[in-house]
């Protein structure tokens, strides 16, 4: 009787993912085919990975010097120039599409990963991968990495789908490694990686990232040693202003509480450090507790917080979150449990939704909106100014401009909890079942 029920349950979420997925993509078309171009797929950000990589190949000596418009640098690692000077050749409407595409299927493959570690199997998985896939393809971290023709989806996918590897593949940590070699952030994944003792595959990821830093020095070592030795690396400011809105981390909201960059940078590192190592710690917790994929998001979310910079489109990261929060509400014993789940992965779909700019003075494009766009930015802005108007916000303004760093925060503080929970469950687990699987075990099945 329970397998017919289960079954039940399983085709049921299957047609509400197809549903949802299908209902997803359509309305992206229908954007798509109905909005100006400029206003769906600009790929200002592909420019200047493209431009960086036309400098890699025609102006070595200009790539960290040359400036799209006041505050607009190229901002990447050498290595990361060199990636992209190889489709400098492609037209750029044909590589922003394909790069749209290919992000989209990286979206899809990275929540399909997700459940497998989750424990979802055969015909489940497949319908809540339809519907988490769905959902996040509306989120504003997702439409904003399409519109800019940014690579965040893709790094996503690369590290999770690295990280996911068994334990046993001796190139596990390769692609994490070559992930920060283009944006340095994946580096805290190493970290990670010797917090939960895979100490080989810290070791697989360092060396890949060494590899990039090498081809770096050997191709461009100008450059090279502008960027590591002379401290290119450490200027969050060559992005521009750290205080705009745009930038939802720990170091944004700081800077937009004090109004001062300088006056922001002690407090936020006192911040930072404290977050990064409880972060750290949570993620070991739930690994050694049998909740590894969670660790994992849990290491994601740390490291937007604690990152410098933390654009909008960085947090493409909260798709894969999501997975965790809905594989939470299934799994939960209690009808209350599994409300407090279910309305913990609305409210993340809320916050972080796709919503149209329909207060006064907002874009209406489709596209583009989401609920931190309620507060004002000051755009293409750098340096600092005590007139940026993100030293201005009053009662809601502040809210919906610091709205990601909010619920990362308050996602950290269920982290931290659940992890202390997790651990002291597996611990009475083990002494009143000694038979129970060892930490790190597959987390149960969803079939």
């Amino acid at each position: 009787m329970r397998e017919v029920g289960r079954r039940r349950r399983d085709r049921v979420l299957l047609a509400v993912g197809i549903a949802v997925a299908a209902a997803s993509a359509g309305l992206y078309a229908v954007a798509l085919a109905t909005h100006p171009a400029i206003s769906t797929l600009k790929g200002f950000d592909l420019r200047v990975y493209l431009m960086g990589g036309e400098l890699a190949r025609h102006g070595p000596s200009r790539l960290y010097t040359w400036q799209q418009q006041p505050g607009i640098q190229f901002t990447y690692t050498p290595f990361a120039a060199l990636l992209f000077a190889l489709v400098t050749s492609v037209p750029f409407r044909v590589l922003l599409d394909v790069a749209a595409a290919v992000s989209i299927a990286c979206l899809t493959a990275t929540v399909w990963i997700a459940f497998r570690e989750l424990g979802w199997r055969g015909m489940s998985r497949t319908g809540v991968t339809l519907l988490v896939t769905g959902l996040a393809l509306w989120m504003e971290p997702v439409q904003r990495t399409l519109f800019l023709g940014q690579v965040e989806l893709m790094l996503m996918a690369l590290i999770v789908w690295d990280l996911c590897q068994p334990d046993r593949r001796w190139w596990k940590g390769a692609g994490t490694g070559i992930a920060a070699g283009v944006k340095l952030v994946p580096l805290l994944f190493i970290a990670y990686l010797l917090v939960t003792r895979r100490f080989r595959q810290a070791a697989v990821a360092t060396a890949a990232f060494a590899v990039t830093v090498i081809v770096g020095y050997a191709v461009l070592p100008r450059q090279s040693a502008q960027w590591w030795l002379h401290g290119y690396f450490l200027q969050a400011s060559r992005t521009g202003f750290i205080g705009t809105m745009l930038n939802q981390s720990l170091r944004g909201l700081l800077t937009r509480l004090i109004g001062s960059v300088a006056s922001a940078g002690p407090p936020w590192l006192a911040i930072a450090i404290v977050t990064g190592i409880a972060g750290l710690a949570a993620a070991a917790l739930l690994d050694r507790a049998g909740y590894t994929f969670a660790g994992l998001m849990v290491c994601a979310l740390t490291a937007l917080l604690v990152s410098p910079i933390s654009w909008d489109h960085h947090w493409v990261w909260i798709a894969p979150g999501l997975a965790v929060l809905v594989d939470a509400a299934f799994g939960a014993r209690s009808r209350q449990a599994c409300a407090a789940w279910a309305a913990a992965a609305a409210a993340v779909v809320a916050a972080f939704g796709a919503w149209p700019r329909w207060w006064p003075g907002g874009d209406t494009g489709l596209l583009q909106g989401g609920l931190i766009w309620y507060a004002p930015v000051s755009t293409f802005s750098s340096g600092d100014n005590s007139h940026y108007v993100e030293y201005h916000w009053r009662g809601l303004q502040e809210i919906a401009g610091n709205l990601y760093v909010i619920v990362g925060c308050a996602l950290f503080v269920l982290a931290l909890a659940s992890a202390a929970y997790a651990l002291r469950t597996w611990r009475a687990s083990q002494r009143h079942r000694p038979g129970t699987p060892q930490p790190g075990t597959p987390q149960r099945s969803r079939t």
